[in-house]
């Protein structure tokens, strides 16, 4: 474990010299999710790893917590999947993405690495965040990984795509998802492509997870940026 601001994270630290990639992980886990993605994702180059872990504890069942960036309604999803539905995060903003932003820059900062050797990337809520901080960084990153994701605040995303114009992305999603639906993720897609990005959408048959072939890709994507 390694302390970055105010942030613990689990590293993989193969060569100084290396580009890092930094994974956010999803709503109710930790830092240990998907520190193992750091081994089972193979590239032709290496690459340093860092997993942070959430700022917040929240309960995620009896006697049971994990970490969060942000607090998030999870009654209101489970009501949404019960009538067949997904909830349309496009045009919110969560409480608590700033200050998630805030300490995620700090922690950055802290690693003292160039943002051109930097790669964000996550799972879920995750996502979200690399997403935010790929698209407000003062300067560009490596890449961006998106695993799971969903659209947020829409608008204010719109905003700082063009600045990345001809970047390269990766996404993936399930195409029955029940917890963020497939089609938000494709309205993503469109929003980075259709402002100047470049990338798609690795669509598969499952639900809200990380399959082997997503982690393959990954490796490619990493192999070519």
């Amino acid at each position: 474990m390694r302390q970055l601001g105010k942030i613990h994270c689990q590293e993989i630290n193969k060569d100084d010299n290396a580009p890092w990639v930094i994974f956010f992980h999803g709503f109710g886990a930790d830092c240990n999710d998907l520190f193992p993605l750091g081994d089972m994702i193979s590239t032709k180059k290496t690459y340093n790893w860092l997993f942070p872990n959430g700022i917040l504890e929240v309960p995620i069942g009896p006697a049971w917590m994990g970490r969060a960036w942000w607090t998030i309604d999870m009654m209101e999803i489970q009501r949404a999947a019960e009538r067949g539905e997904h909830r349309d995060l496009s045009g919110e903003t969560p409480k608590g993405l700033t200050k998630a932003y805030d300490m995620a820059m700090e922690m950055i900062r802290q690693m003292k690495v160039p943002w051109n050797k930097i790669v964000l990337g996550g799972f879920s809520q995750g996502a979200m965040l690399a997403t935010e901080l790929y698209l407000r960084a003062p300067e560009t990153p490596a890449g961006l990984v998106i695993m799971s994701g969903t659209l947020l605040h829409q608008e204010e995303w719109k905003k700082h795509i063009p600045a990345r114009a001809g970047q390269r992305f990766f996404q993936s999603h399930g195409e029955m998802d029940p917890i963020l639906g497939f089609k938000q993720a494709q309205k993503l897609e469109t929003l980075l492509t259709q402002n100047g990005m470049k990338g798609s959408l690795l669509s598969f048959r499952g639900g809200h997870e990380i399959p082997p072939q997503v982690l393959a890709k990954i490796g490619e994507y990493l192999n070519t940026i």
